[in-house]
C-alpha cells in the first residue's frame, strides 16, 4: 500500500512544483537575479508543499510512459513562467516611466545598474523599479501573484493542452496595457518637459547670441527633481491600484 502512494504523492509534488517553481522564477521579487537560488528554491518547494494537498484531485493520474510525463511536466513549465511573467510586464512600466522621466529631464545619460531589470537604466528607472517593487510587497500585492498561481490550476487544468493562442493574445494586451501605464506615470513630466522646450525655444529665438540650452540644462535638471518630488508618491500609488487591476484582468477577473 505505502509503495503506492509514495510515488503517487512524489508525482503530484514535483507536478505541482512544475508549474509554481517556474511561475517563482519569473516573478518580481521572487525571481530577482540577487535573491539566492537556495532560498528561491527552498521558497518554492515550501509554496509547493502547502498546496498540493488542496490541487490533488484536480492533477491527471501519473502518467505511463517517459515522453507522455516529459509532454506534462513541459505544459505545466509554460505554464508557471506565463503567469510568472504576468508582473514581470506589469514591473516594465515603471522602467518606461523612469526613462521618459529621465529624457525629459535631462538625464537620460545618466545611467547606473539596475538590479531589477539586471541592465544599464535611468536614474529615474533605477528608482521606481526598486520603489515600485518595495511597494508591491509593503502593500501585499504579493499575496495576489501566490494566489494566481493556485487560481491558475482552475484556469488552465493539469494534463490538457496550453492555450498558447489566448495566453500570447493576454500578454500582447498585458504589453500595450504596460507601456500605456509607463506613459500614464511620466505624464506629468512630458507636460512640464513640453512647457519648458517650447519656452526655451522662444528664449532661443529672441536672443540668438545666447547659447540658452547650456545655460538652462541647470535649470531642466532642477525642474525634473522638483516634479519629482511632488509626484512620485502619487505615481506609486496609482502604480499599485493598476498592478491589480491588469493583474486581475489578465487573469480573466
Amino acid at each position: 500500500m505505502l509503495q503506492d502512494l509514495l510515488p503517487a504523492d512524489i508525482f503530484a509534488f514535483f507536478l505541482v512544483f512544475a508549474r509554481v517553481g517556474s511561475a517563482m522564477m519569473m516573478m518580481p521579487g521572487f525571481g530577482e537575479q540577487y535573491v539566492s537560488p537556495r532560498f528561491r528554491l527552498l521558497l518554492a518547494g515550501a509554496v509547493t508543499l502547502l498546496i498540493t494537498p488542496a490541487l490533488v484531485a484536480s492533477l491527471p493520474p501519473m502518467p505511463e510512459s517517459p515522453l507522455t510525463l516529459f509532454v506534462l511536466l513541459t505544459g505545466e513549465i509554460v505554464i508557471g513562467i506565463f503567469f510568472g511573467t504576468i508582473g514581470r510586464v506589469i514591473m516594465s512600466s515603471l522602467h518606461v516611466a523612469g526613462t521618459v522621466m529621465s529624457f525629459q529631464s535631462g538625464l537620460a545619460n545618466a545611467l547606473t545598474f539596475d538590479p531589477v531589470s539586471a541592465q544599464q537604466a535611468a536614474m529615474f528607472a533605477l528608482f521606481l523599479s526598486v520603489a515600485g517593487l518595495l511597494f508591491v510587497f509593503a502593500t501585499d500585492l504579493h499575496h495576489l501573484m501566490l494566489e494566481a498561481m493556485v487560481m491558475s490550476y482552475g484556469l488552465m487544468i493539469p494534463g490538457t493542452v496550453p492555450q498558447i493562442d489566448d495566453m500570447s493574445q493576454v500578454m500582447s494586451r498585458l504589453v500595450a496595457d504596460a507601456f500605456v501605464l509607463g506613459i500614464q506615470l511620466s505624464a506629468p513630466f512630458i507636460a512640464v518637459g513640453l512647457v519648458f522646450y517650447l519656452g526655451v525655444g522662444l528664449l532661443a529665438r529672441l536672443m540668438p547670441q545666447v547659447q540658452i540650452f547650456f545655460i538652462a540644462l541647470p535649470v531642466q535638471i532642477f525642474l525634473g527633481f522638483l516634479a519629482f518630488a511632488f509626484a512620485v508618491s502619487a505615481m506609486l500609488l496609482w502604480f499599485a491600484g493598476r498592478f491589480r487591476d491588469l493583474f486581475m484582468a489578465s487573469l480573466g477577473g
